[in-house]
């Protein structure tokens, strides 16, 4: 990713933090700070509210103290929550699927949603008149990890367009998270998927040219969220309610502020991006509704998700989880 930082203290100041809160309620910075390890799995816009609800000091006003670190790919952000070096991290529904479906003695729920869908854009090396998916057919597409949501969805994308992503395109899907923006400009691949905001950097710096958005194409299905393993859910509800009613919080600013808003409150985040870039990225995702405004979870957006894991040959029909095993909606249903 254009930002390649794995660790960030949210040590921000608190005042004024709380208000928006229940009147009468004690302040929560009465009491000493919890300390939450925080993974994220790359660092991108698409994760907006949450770095909102750190630079506007929600975490600190509802008593956390938030440590984050950045995995850059799921399977490390998955592996980071079961070896017990993080609390909570923010990944694809997959990861927590395959470990259900595993021997893992430590299992990982999903207990607050962050993003509707797939928040990657395909982009090319020429603009066409008109982008029809057919172009990509016989074409190098850089994609991502084997596995990873990024490249179930775009092979969803390609499928529900009429291209066979095993035998119409040669993917290359062995590219390091951070090496790939390098590797486009280097003058790999003819077509690639970028997240925000790289695709808006390499767009404003005429590197790339905007196609198709992979989440619009698909459609909605919860593709990023909050999970911990079962022994840290049991143990610490009241940490994950507070983390899910801060995101709430958050989703519910970033619905609301203005894409240049957003771009300056969480500009800290992405140093060497242009605001011009983050400020395109942040429209964009409104645009096309990217970030869930509620942290609960549907069955049916489940479904669709377990639908594109199928379709993508990573997990076999017979071994669907069920949603009250993957997700526990407690927290979110009672998200202020």
């Amino acid at each position: 990713m254009l930002h390649r930082r794995s660790l960030i203290r949210a040590s921000l100041a608190v005042l004024g933090a709380i208000s928006g809160y229940a009147p009468g309620a004690a302040p929560a910075q009465s009491k000493p700070l919890v300390t939450v390890r925080y993974n994220e799995v790359v660092r991108s816009l698409l994760y907006a509210p949450a770095y909102v609800a750190i630079s506007k000091g929600y975490f600190k006003g509802a008593g956390l103290d938030v440590v984050l670190t950045t995995a850059n790919g799921g399977d490390k952000s998955m592996a980071a929550l079961l070896s017990d070096s993080a609390d909570i991290a923010l990944m694809g529904p997959e990861a927590a699927i395959y470990v259900l479906n595993s021997d893992s003695t430590v299992k990982a729920r999903i207990f607050c949603g962050l993003t509707a869908t797939d928040g990657f854009m395909l982009v090319g090396r020429s603009k066409p008149e008109k982008f029809a998916w057919g172009m990509l057919k016989g074409q190098e597409i850089l994609g991502f990890r084997p596995g990873s949501t990024p490249l179930l969805f775009l092979q969803e994308a390609m499928r529900m367009n009429g291209v066979d992503p095993d035998t119409d395109v040669k993917l290359s899907n062995n590219v390091a998270i951070p090496a790939r923006v390098g590797s486009w400009l280097a003058g790999q691949n003819q077509y690639a998927i970028f997240i925000e905001p790289d695709a808006s950097q390499l767009e404003l710096d005429g590197k790339a040219y905007f196609l198709a958005s992979i989440g619009a194409t698909v459609g909605f299905a919860d593709y990023t969220a909050f999970m911990a393993t079962d022994k840290y859910i049991s143990a610490n509800p009241a940490v994950l309610q507070n983390w899910t009613n801060v995101i709430h919080r958050a989703q519910k600013w970033t619905a609301a502020a203005s894409a240049a808003e957003i771009a300056q409150t969480i500009g800290d985040f992405f140093p060497g991006v242009a605001p011009k870039a983050l400020t395109a990225a942040a429209a964009r995702y409104q645009k096309l509704k990217i970030w869930k405004t509620t942290p609960v979870i549907e069955p049916q957006a489940i479904e669709r998700f377990q639908d594109i894991l199928v379709h993508g040959h990573v997990l076999e029909a017979g071994k669907r989880v069920k949603f009250t095993d993957l997700v526990d909606a407690q927290f979110a249903s009672k998200a202020t």
